[in-house]
């Protein structure tokens, strides 16, 4: 693999990334980005990390399989951004409804500078 390769595969899952985060934006939601490695990660919310590398999103849709005990997880193609940011808002809702974020501890909170 070369650099390029890897800066092609970069430049692919942020623009993907960015694209959902706007599309989720739309809809009132706000996600932090962050690419490394060739695969870019969305924070929506708690057990909410939608990740993508390029070419499809990939987060946890909240259920096990019953064979093997695993997290089963939803895709979504990543050439229509519009239409994966409405599953997951669906996913987003169910959450929001069914889990509430952790409260800020000391360790999580900055520090004063």
């Amino acid at each position: 693999m070369t650099h390029d390769t890897v800066i092609t595969k970069a430049a692919r899952s942020s623009h993907a990334a960015e694209q959902l985060r706007t599309a989720l934006d739309d809809l009132g939601i706000t996600a932090d980005v962050h690419q490394g490695h060739g695969v870019t990660l969305l924070s929506v919310w708690v057990d909410l990390l939608v990740w993508s590398d390029g070419f499809r999103f990939m987060w946890w849709n909240g259920e096990y399989s019953m064979r093997t005990g695993r997290r089963k997880y939803a895709a979504h193609t990543a050439g229509n951004p519009a239409t994966a940011a409405h599953r997951i808002a669906a996913r987003y809702t169910d959450l929001r409804t069914t889990r509430s974020a952790p409260a800020p501890t000391a360790a999580t909170q900055a520090a004063p500078l």
